[in-house]
């Protein structure tokens, strides 16, 4: 069931009877991308398991609430972005600043990478770790998953304008980064 399309897992979803069917369908048809998505944020693997985990619980509690106005998939990134965030801001009580959060994921970063790694990839990744919280979230909805702005717009609340603007700064420090840093 493979090709499953999102109505039949949702409309299985609603019946008790396929519920569990439905939830390991949609698990399945998405848990690698959703995992990806996230790993991209939090970098740590522990982490990112973690924030799949919350996730998937999350979306099982309240896929009935799911209206249908986005995508599914967009509902999911939706799930998935504010978890990361609960886990910046929860990190963020511990540290002094974003900066100091955002050096402890560069040091995972080079801690993870195997020595022979690409190290033009390392730098890259590095450079996606320094923009603000919201750059990094739109540049890796864009330029990762490959959503359109009106999708980025529906996971993260935020207008096509706004999110242009941020993709275009993020773009901008990235290249300056990966040339001069």
């Amino acid at each position: 069931m493979a090709d499953t399309t999102d109505e039949e897992i949702l409309s299985m979803f609603r019946e008790q009877s396929t519920k569990s069917k439905a939830f390991t369908l949609l698990m399945n048809k998405y848990n690698q991308r959703i995992y990806w998505h996230i790993r991209r944020l939090v970098v740590s693997h522990e982490d990112a398991q973690d924030i799949l985990q919350e996730t998937f619980i999350n979306v099982y509690n309240k896929l009935h609430t799911f209206s249908g106005e986005s995508k599914l998939y967009t509902w999911l990134y939706r799930v998935a972005t504010n978890e990361c965030i609960r886990l910046f801001r929860t990190k963020k009580q511990f540290l002094t600043s974003f900066d100091e959060l955002s050096e402890k994921l560069v040091n995972t970063l080079h801690d993870t990478a195997s020595e022979d790694g690409d190290k033009i990839l390392v730098k890259f990744q590095e450079a996606i770790l320094r923009l603000s919280e919201k750059q990094q979230l739109v540049f890796n909805l864009r330029y990762y998953d490959d959503l359109s702005y009106e999708e980025i717009s529906q996971v993260l609340d935020s207008s096509v304008a706004t999110l242009k603007t941020n993709y275009h700064y993020a773009s901008s420090k990235i290249k300056e980064f990966m040339t001069n840093g």
